[in-house]
């Protein structure tokens, strides 16, 4: 049973290596990855068709080359005024040897004493520019950093730059000196085929497009697409070409081109990538290439506050005072009794010793301070006085007015007794 386990647990390990050996392999594949020319530092003509002569081959091809130098600088200051290359100036083959940075055969056929061939002329940006008129030999200003993804669509089946394909290829050739769209472009190596392939295209997700961006220090998506055709193997094909914007695929234009047979095709793949990278010019100059807000980090949520309940009302405090009635009889004490529980602001008044014939003790539940509660029976026509929370009062009138005014304040008090709550709730501070 043990050497059972072990077995399965050895054939797992094998397992597990295996795939990670195969994955690795799979990344690591050679029929993968192009690497983008870097044509910051240079100037490009475009191609120019030459067909010289000479006394033999080597002179043809450099008669060809100086020519091709001299045509070259030409289109390039139409290109770049917006003139005729008639009104180019003419500068000597010397000068041109030094502004020069490279030619490019496009195509070529070299006989004994002819020399016939396609050419791109690249010229040093910083040498060319006094010539040129132009400072810094800056044509336009550059848009934003924006990932370029070239798809194919060949046999139902949309590869981007899992293999090594022409459509990549010709982007990767493409020199970008003079477009206004600062591209982004991929090399198809390391982990660029996990994260940057076709079906990241037609994913809507907005949080794994930021992390993309963040990944390849830019700002907005490009798609260069293009759906080859073949008529029979070897034969002609057809191309359609789709320029689209975005996280969601818009389109911003697309063509068509055909290529006689297949060694054609590298050439209709290059003016593909040419005449795309024009519709991504004229889309940024007329404000179409607008990054899409959704790319944007969505802002922190808003926090709430508590609402905040308004402040009480500052409640009425009942205090406990002490009132000292002092009189010479029983109707003295009633009176005081009939007016401190008619008082305005008392809740209560409760008697603690009765004396008629001298002093009695009142325990009085009072919304108010001591002075205030003095004033009151002053107001009543008491005399007295007060300190902390003891009141001192006696009435100077007679006994006989005494007794009717505290039969009227009686009878008020059992009139309106009805109106009264007969259980109030007092807080007695001891004095």
């Amino acid at each position: 049973m043990l050497r059972r386990r072990l077995l399965v647990l050895i054939l797992v390990l094998f397992a597990v290596l295996g795939t990670g050996a195969a994955v690795y392999a799979q990344l690591e594949s050679s029929d993968r990855g192009i690497l983008p020319l870097d044509t910051s530092n240079t100037l490009e003509s475009g191609s120019v068709h030459v067909d010289v002569g000479g006394p033999d081959a080597e002179s043809a091809r450099l008669a060809g080359w100086r020519m091709a130098q001299r045509l070259g600088f030409r289109a390039l200051w139409a290109k770049m005024h917006n003139a005729p290359a008639s009104r180019a100036p003419n500068l000597p083959d010397s000068t041109l040897d030094q502004i020069v940075a490279s030619i490019n055969v496009d195509r070529e056929e070299l006989g004994p004493r002819r020399y016939i061939a396609d050419l791109s002329v690249e010229f040093d940006r910083s040498r060319a520019a006094p010539f040129l008129g132009v400072e810094g030999a800056q044509v336009t200003e550059h848009s934003v950093p924006m990932l370029l993804i070239p798809v194919t669509v060949s046999a139902g089946t949309a590869t981007s730059v899992e293999f090594r394909n022409l459509w990549q290829r010709a982007w990767a050739e493409f020199r970008t000196a003079q477009t206004p769209i600062n591209y982004v472009r991929v090399s198809g190596m390391s982990a660029d085929p996990l994260l940057v392939n076709a079906a990241q295209t037609t994913r809507p997700g907005r949080g794994w497009w930021r992390a993309l961006l963040d990944m390849y220090d830019a700002q907005d998506i490009l798609i260069a697409e293009v759906q080859i055709q073949h008529a029979y193997p070897g034969g002609p094909a057809r191309g359609r070409f789709i320029a689209r914007h975005g996280p969601d695929n818009e389109v911003v234009g697309g063509f068509t081109l055909t290529a006689p047979n297949s060694d054609a095709i590298p050439a209709m793949m290059a003016e593909g990538a040419r005449r795309i990278d024009s519709i991504f010019a004229q889309a940024l100059a007329a404000g179409q290439l607008s990054r899409d807000s959704s790319l944007n980090l969505p802002p922190p949520p808003i926090q709430e506050l508590p609402a905040q309940a308004p402040p009480p009302k500052p409640a009425s405090v009942v205090n406990a005072f002490q009132v000292q009635v002092t009189g010479s009889d029983v109707n003295v004490y009633n009176f005081a009794m009939a007016h401190l529980r008619t008082l305005a602001g008392v809740d209560s008044a409760t008697p603690q010793l009765i004396n008629p014939t001298g002093t009695s003790y009142v325990l009085v539940a009072y919304r108010g301070n001591v002075a205030q509660l003095a004033a009151a029976l002053r107001a009543r026509g008491w005399i007295g006085d007060f300190s902390g929370t003891v009141v001192r009062t006696h009435y100077p009138p007679s006994s006989q007015e005494l007794q009717g005014s505290a039969s009227a304040l009686q009878t008020q008090i059992e009139r309106n007794r009805t109106h009264w709550p007969r259980n109030r709730r007092t807080s007695a501070i001891s004095a």
